[in-house]
């Protein structure tokens, strides 16, 4: 199993991950650091080396308090990740930018990931793992984005740091735009994101602009957009009784900018946007919109249930939230879809079972569901009301 140094970034295995299994073996360090850097050496001696008081400099002290920080004595690797902190830039970036060991860079990016300077110096290290800058494409700044952005090759062999990239809010949409083209032209699909096939459709025939300095207008008016999503999964107030729909005051601005949008835009924000995003971009009239945002890794259940009971949003919708089993668990979200007058008659028929006799006698007498549910529900109602007498 793959041992790293504790940080944000690290959550389980890319391909090859193995190779940055830390603490290396004593075989894979320069031989002047073994008798401190060995998991078996004794334990004054490392401490003495993750205190910084031993003579390596450079590219060696860097590997060292590495390799240190994931000693299995907790006494050293905590020592040795306070002295890579607190190692001043003018002597820390030299020394990460010469020949270092893939491990090291991945521990490096994981301790030091607030570090943009040793970002840099890492995402564009000949030596990095792919799987380290998939890592720091997850959180890194629109600046250490752009930087990933320009090894096309690089992306094009190892498609997750596109997805980490698509993922990451700091990313301009420009970029995201850039690189979907990138691996559609190349034949690379990014599984990781469901609705990738949609935005290769939404950039077809569109000019994708070439990278520049300052983002572009469209990435900052993305980026405000994103500003202004406060995560409210009820960004839309349904009326009770009508069952009409309006936008929350407060989210108005936000729904105004989403209409701004161009279709790849609405796409990407139904992905990286918050709930209060995604409520807005569920009833968009283009089904590929609607689509990215029921089937968005962050959809939850609470807001799955809040769009159950929506009359405004697509069938498709309906049937995609009825058809998910983590959703449907619920009796709030199974009620939700049979009362909905949209919700297509097969699906609310298969939830008829799991209603209670209050919520059968309401639905027997609904004007808003269709004939064939009410009579069943009349039916169900009485063969229950028989049942107990």
């Amino acid at each position: 199993m793959t041992t790293i140094v504790p940080g944000v970034w690290y959550d389980g295995g890319m391909d090859g991950m193995e190779s940055l299994t830390l603490p290396l073996a004593p075989t894979e360090l320069p031989e002047k650091l073994r008798r401190f850097a060995d998991p078996n050496a004794p334990v004054p001696a490392k401490t003495m080396a993750a205190k910084g008081l031993v003579p390596v400099r450079g590219g060696d002290l860097v590997t060292l308090l590495v390799q240190l920080g994931a000693d299995p004595e907790p006494s050293v690797a905590d020592a040795a990740r306070k002295s890579l902190r607190d190692m001043p830039d003018e002597v820390l970036l030299p020394a990460v930018g010469g020949e270092l060991h893939p491990a090291v860079l991945h521990g490096l990016a994981t301790s030091l990931y607030e570090n943009e300077g040793v970002l840099e110096q890492i995402v564009e290290h000949p030596n990095v793992h792919p799987g380290t800058v998939e890592r720091v494409a997850r959180h890194a700044s629109e600046r250490i984005c752009e930087i990933i952005a320009t090894n096309q090759a690089r992306l094009l062999d190892a498609p997750a740091i596109v997805e980490s990239l698509y993922k990451n809010k700091h990313a301009r949409m420009s970029t995201i735009d850039r690189l979907v083209e990138l691996c559609a032209r190349n034949g690379v699909r990014l599984e990781g994101i469901p609705s990738f096939d949609a935005h290769v459709k939404a950039i077809q025939g569109q000019l994708i602009p070439e990278p520049t300095d300052e983002p572009l207008p469209t990435d900052t008016l993305f980026q405000e957009a994103l500003a202004e999503d406060d995560g409210d999964a009820t960004a839309v107030d349904i009326d009770k009784v009508d069952g009409s729909e309006t936008v929350k005051e407060k989210n108005k601005p936000l729904s105004f900018r989403i209409r701004q949008m161009s279709i790849s835009e609405k796409i990407r924000m139904a992905v990286v946007g918050d709930a209060a995003a995604r409520s807005i971009l569920l009833r968009d009239p283009n089904r590929m919109v609607s689509n990215a945002a029921i089937n968005s890794p962050s959809m939850s259940e609470p807001e799955a249930a809040a769009i159950a009971h929506s009359k405004e949003v697509a069938e498709d919708i309906l049937r995609i939230i009825a058809n998910r089993k983590e959703w449907t668990r619920t009796y709030e979200v199974k009620r939700a879809l049979t009362f909905n007058p949209k919700t297509p008659v097969g699906i609310s028929m298969r939830f008829l079972s799991h209603m209670r006799p209050s919520d059968l006698k309401l639905l027997a007498k609904s004007r808003g569901v269709p004939n064939p549910l009410k009579t069943a529900a009349k039916q169900r109602l009485e063969k229950k009301m028989k049942g107990r007498s």
